[in-house]
């Protein structure tokens, strides 16, 4: 293994040989729920992880039974009853900060559900580009069951596009669990596998993503952001920006070279 960055509180940080970055929520006695202190390490990893280009793709997930339980009720709810406006502000702004740097970042990040995921951690969930989720687990969005929007950390906009309007509407206004199974069905997870085969499947896909055309992969994480909220023909005129500015990567002659040599590419991310 790489040597790591200095380890958070919260959550445990490694770089692994093959481009992957793990980073695993380690609360298991309180289902891996954030803090204020986790919320602003996370949100200030995915800042960095863009400077890291030893880092080409990203696992999150969590130890114990739990992927996250979402904010923790005594260290976070507790203490924002007693915050002003501006105060409850700073903090609802650092967790959309969070999701924002998830999102902008331009490299392909999974999340490895291995367990219950509610509140927070299913919108931490929401805003990767992949589900591997554990068969039999449950998640929810649970807001409205604490006096709470469901429309939170990019839920409202993230959810209906992976589910539909209605079926969208349904999760975060009744707030009850659906299981994977479930979940995999109506296209918010990728895939469900034993829970043991969790982190190793989201590790695999993760290695197979970091060996890929970094900079043709963020691309296209990019533009399918972009074009959620463009007309067909933005998108075109997008797309054939992006086409034409990949096809001056290195990547893009090595994929020629090697179809022509019989070999597999050796992509650089250049």
């Amino acid at each position: 293994m790489r040597a790591a960055m200095p380890q958070p509180k919260g959550f445990r940080y490694e770089e692994r040989e093959d481009g992957v970055a793990l980073i695993t929520l380690d609360r298991p006695d309180r289902l891996n729920a954030l803090t204020f202190e986790v919320y602003a390490e996370l949100r200030d990893l995915f800042a960095e992880l863009p400077r890291r280009d030893e880092v080409r793709s990203v696992v999150i997930t969590g130890s114990g039974r739990a992927f996250c339980s979402g904010g923790d009720v005594h260290d976070i709810i507790g203490p924002l009853l007693s915050r002003d406006m501006p105060g409850l502000l700073e903090f609802t702004r650092m967790t959309c900060d969070l999701v924002k740097n998830m999102r902008a970042l331009r490299k392909p990040v999974i999340a490895a559900i291995n367990g219950t995921t509610a509140g927070a951690g299913a919108a931490i969930a929401l805003a990767c580009d992949l589900r591997v989720a554990a068969a039999g687990s449950k998640i929810a969005f649970l807001f409205v069951k604490v006096g709470l929007a469901g429309a939170d950390m990019g839920a409202a906009y993230l959810l209906p596009r992976y589910v539909g309007l209605a079926k969208a509407t349904e999760l975060l206004m009744l707030g009850d669990p659906i299981t994977a199974e479930e979940a995999k069905a109506i296209g918010l997870y990728n895939e469900v596998v034993p829970t043991e085969q969790v982190l190793p499947r989201a590790l695999e896909l993760a290695a197979r993503l970091a060996k890929g055309p970094t900079f043709a992969l963020g691309m296209t994480k990019e533009l399918l952001d972009q074009q959620l909220h463009q007309s067909l023909f933005a998108a075109l005129d997008n797309e054939a920006r992006a086409q034409a500015i990949c096809m001056q990567t290195r990547d893009f002659h090595e994929a020629y070279h090697a179809f022509v040599a019989k070999r597999e590419p050796r992509f650089e991310g250049k």
